[in-house]
């Protein structure tokens, strides 16, 4: 094993982190939207919405990712004149957009039901609370249900954004050069598994380490009634 070869490894993988990071954010912002609206429609009182949303995190979540993608980037090809005949061809035949599509749709899948967690951890004595104060509708939901429930799922919901970061590395299966596809060019040409995947592996740990420790810190910053008194405050009492 060459330390050397590890280190410059690294450094050319570097290049892959900032497609990295955006499939995750931008895959990770829009699965957030769809799995509000799912776990919305997962605890609604009208059937087929409630159907719908059931059956979709069936779906998304009983099949794996790595055929989601290929069923979103090779199978909607066939369809090619159609998708053409509705102007949407630009948009599937770039991978780009199909591995965005594909991981959105798989998160809001586990999201949802994360969500849907949350919304029903909210205590009802906080929903009525409101109720008494003339909050309803869609107020209610924005001022109350909403922030309870986010603040309630964002631990799991964290973990959420930490599987996004290592699910795209599937996308370097339909020829996106993120870092593990920079790293399969790398195996090719120089036919040193180990020393790459370490070098890529490194580079996954250190981009979740950063994410921990923010949702972390977010965790603590939207429970301070959890938080421990500061020194400050400590010294004034003591004094």
């Amino acid at each position: 094993m060459d330390p050397i070869f590890i280190r410059d490894t690294f450094l050319e993988l570097l290049s892959g982190i900032p497609l990295t990071l955006q499939l995750t954010f931008v895959a990770f912002a829009l699965g957030t939207v769809i799995a509000i609206l799912m776990a919305l429609m997962r605890m609604s009182r009208i059937r087929a919405l409630e159907a719908f949303a059931r059956g979709y995190v069936f779906v998304l979540r009983g099949t794996p990712l790595l055929v989601q993608i290929f069923l979103i980037y090779y199978g909607l090809g066939q369809f090619r004149p159609t998708l053409q005949y509705l102007g949407l061809w630009q948009f599937f035949r770039d991978p780009y957009w199909c591995a965005i599509l594909a991981l959105s749709l798989n998160s809001a899948a586990y999201g949802s039901e994360i969500l849907r967690g949350g919304l029903r951890s909210v205590p009802m004595r906080e929903i009525e609370a409101a109720r008494a104060c003339g909050m309803s509708g869609l107020l209610l939901y924005r001022r109350i249900i909403m922030p309870i429930a986010l603040r309630q799922a964002l631990p799991a919901y964290g973990n959420e954004l930490i599987l996004m970061v290592k699910a795209t590395s599937l996308a370097s299966t339909i020829t996106l050069m993120e870092v593990t596809g920079i790293a399969a060019r790398l195996i090719a040409s120089s036919y040193r598994p180990v020393e790459v995947f370490i070098a890529a592996g490194a580079i996954y740990l250190i981009i979740n380490f950063v994410l921990t420790r923010a949702i972390s810190l977010l965790d603590w910053w939207l429970t301070p009634h959890l938080r421990g008194p500061s020194p400050a405050k400590m010294e004034n009492r003591n004094g």
